[in-house]
């Protein structure tokens, strides 16, 4: 598997974190593949073929589609190759800057003038040039940005959350934003379809996720204190709810992982 991450341009740093590029080649013994929830909405355009897994089983998904802030993981499935192209943005940002209504998260399919990119984008991935793919995409959301203008207080807001990972109250993120809890909660809801509650809880879920990806050996009460949890059972039960297993069986099979890639030689570093 190959992974790039791009840097956005400055315009667009109060609304995408990143761009990204992902390599998946087809593995006929385990087509399925799980997405875990983070604090982050992606859009994604992808070349291949690609399903989601949803209470009638897999279907197929269009390109582009967006992945909402999700609040369990999130079965995907592809048999051939597959190339992805990701925007991965701030979920108070988003919908704002692709100027539809927002909406709670999980998949969704949209129809949006975006999706004229893809032809352009799929040619230039099938030939290689990933650098042109990943510049053309920029350029539409620099044109898409300075044509908007955004909310300061959802700014101010949202890189006070982030900042903290997640572990601050209401209160404070409202006070960072100069804002009221009524009219920060209001519109957080109106530009995400989410509470900063919600958001917030994404947010520490997923430092917990990563620290026991990155240390298996990490002791969970020492996170639950870190991160402002009440106890390792209230770090468990979020843990759960989010990612559908416990903190601890996560962290054994993070340490599987890593034993595996050792024995390979092989290591793959997402920054």
């Amino acid at each position: 598997m190959l992974h790039q991450e791009f840097e956005p341009s400055d315009i667009l740093k109060d609304a995408i974190k990143c761009f990204w590029y992902n390599v998946r080649a087809a593995d006929e013994s385990q087509p399925d593949f799980e997405v875990l929830p983070d604090g982050y909405t992606e859009i994604i355009f992808h070349f291949g073929i690609l399903s989601f897994k949803s209470s009638d089983g897999f279907e197929p998904l269009p390109s582009p589609f967006m992945i909402g802030l999700l609040n369990k993981p999130a079965v995907f499935q592809t048999e051939s190759q597959l190339q992805i192209i990701g925007i991965r943005c701030f979920p108070w940002s988003v919908f704002d800057l692709l100027e539809l209504p927002s909406s709670k998260g999980g998949i969704r399919i949209i129809k949006h003038p975006i999706a004229k990119l893809q032809p352009a984008l799929e040619k230039q991935i099938l030939e290689g040039r990933v650098d042109e793919a990943i510049s053309l995409v920029k350029s539409y959301f620099v044109e898409a940005r300075s044509r908007l203008s955004m909310d300061s207080m959802l700014f101010k807001a949202g890189l006070a959350m982030l900042k903290a990972n997640g572990t601050i109250p209401v209160s404070e993120v409202a006070s960072a934003a100069h804002a009221t809890v009524r009219t920060l909660e209001r519109k957080f809801k109106q530009s995400s379809g989410h509470s900063v509650k919600d958001i917030s809880a994404v947010m520490r879920f997923e430092q917990v996720r990563n620290q026991l990806w990155l240390c298996p050996e990490t002791s969970i009460a020492g996170l639950a204190e870190e991160l402002g949890y009440t106890d390792q059972s209230h770090l468990s039960k979020e843990f759960k709810r989010y990612s559908g297993t416990t903190p601890g069986a996560f962290a054994r099979k993070a340490r599987q992982q890593k034993q595996i890639v050792k024995n390979d030689f092989v290591a793959f570093v997402q920054d």
